[in-house]
């Protein structure tokens, strides 16, 4: 019988304030612990994610803005891909998820913030989150050279 190595796991979970500030560091520190992980600065992975985390966390800050009440980012680095986890702590307003995000019209000043996120994931959805709030979730799937970095 053989059994696959254990695969490594690699996670970074920071709550920011729900501040463009807090949505600017989200972009940040979501880019240098790819680079750590050894993801580098400039792969189409760590365009990918840039856009993920930035467009999320500015929804988070817009959207889903509580006073008092920070936003959290999550990412994980398993075997295959990076998972981007943004939670805010609104509920009530869940956007739309996958398959159900509309084009905005030409000249619409916001909207596109979801459209980027489905054209730039491999997989993507929204969760409740209880008590309150939800996350949405996104998949950017890693070249297979990179997916070895999961393993022991």
């Amino acid at each position: 019988m053989t059994t696959q190595p254990p695969a490594t796991v690699h996670t970074f979970t920071q709550r920011l304030s729900p501040t463009p500030r807090g949505a600017r560091l989200a972009r940040h520190l979501a880019l240098n612990e790819l680079h750590t992980w050894g993801i580098r600065y400039g792969s189409d992975t760590s365009h990918a994610v840039a856009v993920i985390v930035a467009e999320l966390a500015a929804n988070a800050v817009t959207h889903g803005r509580v006073p008092g009440r920070d936003f959290e980012l999550r990412l994980s680095l398993v075997t295959g891909s990076v998972r981007i986890e943004v939670t805010d702590t609104r509920s009530g307003l869940c956007p739309p998820g996958p398959g159900a995000v509309r084009e905005p019209l030409p000249l619409a000043e916001s909207g596109r913030g979801l459209v980027l996120v489905a054209a730039v994931a491999d997989r993507w959805e929204v969760v409740d989150r209880a008590p309150l709030g939800k996350t949405v979730c996104a998949e950017v799937d890693v070249p297979r050279c990179l997916s070895l970095l999961t393993g022991p």
